[in-house]
């Protein structure tokens, strides 16, 4: 329904970022929203997916078609809801989730939150070579500076994206100790070293 929302990027949270237009925010669940930290207050397009629930309409969002398009894959499989498609997505660009299910790569799929051998198996059987990837734009990830903010405050942003990805207090707590010992300048790289640290 919703192609894309453009607007000023308002406001970011970690599971969700806020985009203005014509006088409406539009909530946007996104897998890792620290990727979108440079366009704050600025104009940003957001490629969005629009989910209705008995409780709930959900508008997801992408930071390109190519990551859109591998959500939407994910969550046709059975048992991959959108948390789980989006916690995949956080740690991963969608050429790489590609690769592991042409691979077969079971245990690369089972190291997100939510996802056990047998949801990985059924991931592979329903998606291999079934998948398209522009890989020249897949990869592509938003840098993010924030040379500004103490580490210890990007830290903290980085631990409440990755609970709201599903990890438990016991996985965090490694994670924690992890960052605190890197130098970090921003919370997208913060964030993408706790997955590299939850799924190694």
């Amino acid at each position: 329904m919703y192609a894309y929302v453009k607007g000023t990027l308002s406001q970011l949270f970690p599971t969700h970022v806020v985009v203005e237009t014509a006088g409406i925010g539009y909530e946007i669940q996104t897998p890792n929203s620290y990727r979108f930290q440079t366009y704050l207050d600025k104009e940003v397009q957001i490629y969005t997916s629009l989910i209705v629930r008995e409780d709930a309409q959900l508008l997801y969002g992408f930071i390109s078609e190519e990551e859109k398009d591998m959500f939407l894959s994910l969550i046709k499989v059975t048992g991959i809801g959108p948390k789980s498609a989006l916690a995949i997505l956080a740690a991963s660009t969608p050429n790489e989730v590609k690769q592991a299910i042409e691979n077969e790569n079971d245990a690369y799929l089972t190291q997100f939150p939510g996802i056990g051998k047998k949801t990985a198996r059924q991931i592979v059987l329903d998606l291999k070579g079934k998948v398209t990837i522009n890989e020249e734009n897949s990869d592509t990830l938003l840098q993010v500076d924030l040379n500004s903010t103490e580490q210890s405050q990007i830290v903290k942003e980085a631990m409440l994206a990755l609970e709201a990805l599903g990890y438990s207090k016991r996985e965090l707590s490694k994670v924690e100790k992890v960052l605190n010992k890197q130098s970090i300048t921003s919370v997208d790289e913060a964030v993408k070293l706790g997955l590299q640290t939850l799924i190694s």
